[in-house]
């Protein structure tokens, strides 16, 4: 058995992506961003070392518990750290009807790059709806972004992405 560092989750989110969404906290992230809104999760040793199938068994029934959710939201930490753990999870989330954003410090063309030697990432890629891309940067703080933390970071629409073969972010008309 496997297991899975989690920092927490949250049951009823509205402000990791669009609609009332249940959001997981995963542990341990190598960004360490200035500013960061949840330092706490950059420790790989904090958290609770969960053993996987018992995380996912504890997450679907509150998913199942909870008929208002449009969503799931990985964020961190850095997910892609966790990236085999969640791309399972991600396959159960989606039998369910569910979406899947993800929070990630590291760009889409970073990913892309780490896919060719982790088929792992690929595999959370592959499952993942929305992805918001890129490290928080203070400098590019504003706080009128919806669902980011700063003007460089993306909300990238990763289903027309793969179809289209180039980024297409979040609420374009693409």
């Amino acid at each position: 058995m496997s297991t899975i560092r989690i920092a927490g989750t949250v049951n009823d989110s509205v402000v990791d992506g669009e609609g009332y969404r249940y959001s997981i906290f995963v542990q341990g992230c190598p960004h360490n961003c200035e500013g960061c809104h949840n330092p706490a999760t950059h420790d790989f040793d904090g958290g609770t070392l969960w053993e996987k199938d018992d995380f996912f068994k504890k997450v679907l029934q509150d998913i199942d518990e909870n008929i208002l959710l449009s969503g799931v939201t990985f964020s961190g930490g850095e997910p892609f750290c966790h990236a085999e753990a969640l791309a399972e999870l991600a396959e159960k989330i989606h039998e369910r009807g569910l979406d899947i954003w993800c929070y990630s410090g590291y760009t889409l063309e970073t990913l892309w790059q780490k896919a060719e030697e982790e088929p792992a990432v690929g595999r959370l890629l592959e499952n993942i709806d929305v992805l918001v891309d890129g490290p928080f940067i203070m400098e590019q703080r504003d706080l009128e972004l919806r669902f980011r933390g700063s003007d460089n970071q993306r909300l990238i629409n990763m289903k027309k992405t793969r179809e289209q073969g180039e980024i297409v972010l979040w609420g374009s008309k693409k």
